[in-house]
């Protein structure tokens, strides 16, 4: 089983159980972050020993100015990420991205070395063992590279929870209609295309209930905090029939309420209850299954995911 299914598995039991997921999600965060600067670290000793002669260039050419390098990469390694460049420049083709990195890192250098110039009272020597051979970093070296560690992490960090809801929609709902047995035949996913800009696409998935006289119904999932007032307004752009969310304010039940849209409020007593309360409003068919045991949960849940 994949690390990605594993978390996404614990993230379901919480959901379903009335739990708090986010805990799942800090691992998640936790785990990529270490993943990343292990490696980090790693690439940074072999490129300082394969560059001896050079001076601070050498991460610049190592870490930059690479082009076997993804445009992702090269942001994450200048101090950037690829939301700022987009925001600012409205585009993330690869030229324009190493373009912003190469001046964004040479004026972060810059300023580094203005600081140190005007303080040099503070000493600091990064030390990284590879392979039985130690590297040093000055100091200039060491706050770059601890910078870009902080970059990666809020980026892994603003990723993690931004797609969370997207990495757990599907099966999430493919749980809830096998935990019922509604036919597979009144259900689908379907994947749409969401252009970002010119050069990037990314795949988002659409769920939908399909009832008796082959109407598609479109299902939202969003875990949000509780009174969050985006709720209504992801519903009324989606055109979404059914909501489901780990939790709900008062505001947010009767803003779904007067849409005419059906709620599931998982982090209530055994809020997933509420989905056979859909399933029977909309006339879709489902067994009323009222002991649904921690076994057959996770059972259901491994089916959905394909373990």
């Amino acid at each position: 089983m994949t690390f990605d299914k594993i978390a996404v598995k614990q993230i379901l039991l919480r959901l379903l159980k009335g739990e708090d997921y986010r805990g799942e999600v800090l691992n998640i965060i936790n785990a990529d972050f270490l993943d990343f600067a292990m490696q980090f670290f790693k690439d940074v000793a072999v490129a300082k020993l394969q560059n001896e002669e050079l001076t601070d260039d050498w991460y610049k050419k190592y870490f930059i100015q690479n082009p076997s390098l993804t445009k992702e990469e090269v942001a994450i390694y200048s101090g950037l990420n690829m939301k700022t460049i987009s925001n600012t420049y409205k585009t993330t083709a690869k030229n324009i991205v190493v373009d912003a990195s190469l001046e964004h890192y040479d004026a972060f250098v810059k300023t580094i070395q203005e600081l140190i110039e005007i303080d040099d009272t503070l000493e600091l020597m990064l030390t990284i063992k590879y392979n039985k051979v130690s590297v040093e970093l000055t100091l200039s070296e060491s706050l770059i590279v601890m910078n870009v560690l902080a970059v990666k992490r809020a980026a892994i960090r603003g990723g993690a929870w931004s797609t969370a809801g997207k990495r757990v929609e599907k099966p999430l709902m493919q749980t809830l209609c096998k935990l019922f047995k509604v036919p597979d035949k009144h259900y689908k996913s379907i994947y749409v295309a969401q252009l970002k800009d010119k050069n990037d696409f990314s795949r988002e998935i659409d769920f939908y209930l399909i009832d008796q006289n082959n109407n598609e119904l479109k299902c939202e999932v969003k875990l949000m905090g509780k009174g969050n007032p985006e709720s209504a307004d992801a519903v009324i752009a989606r055109d979404s029939k059914i909501f489901v969310a780990d939790t709900l304010s008062e505001t947010n039940k009767k803003q779904l309420d007067s849409l005419k849209v059906e709620w599931v409020e998982l982090r209530s007593v055994k809020g997933y209850e509420k989905f056979k309360t859909i399933l029977s409003n909309r006339g879709i068919p489902y067994e009323d299954i009222d002991d649904i045991t921690p076994e057959y949960l996770e059972k259901v849940i491994d089916e959905s995911l394909g373990i």
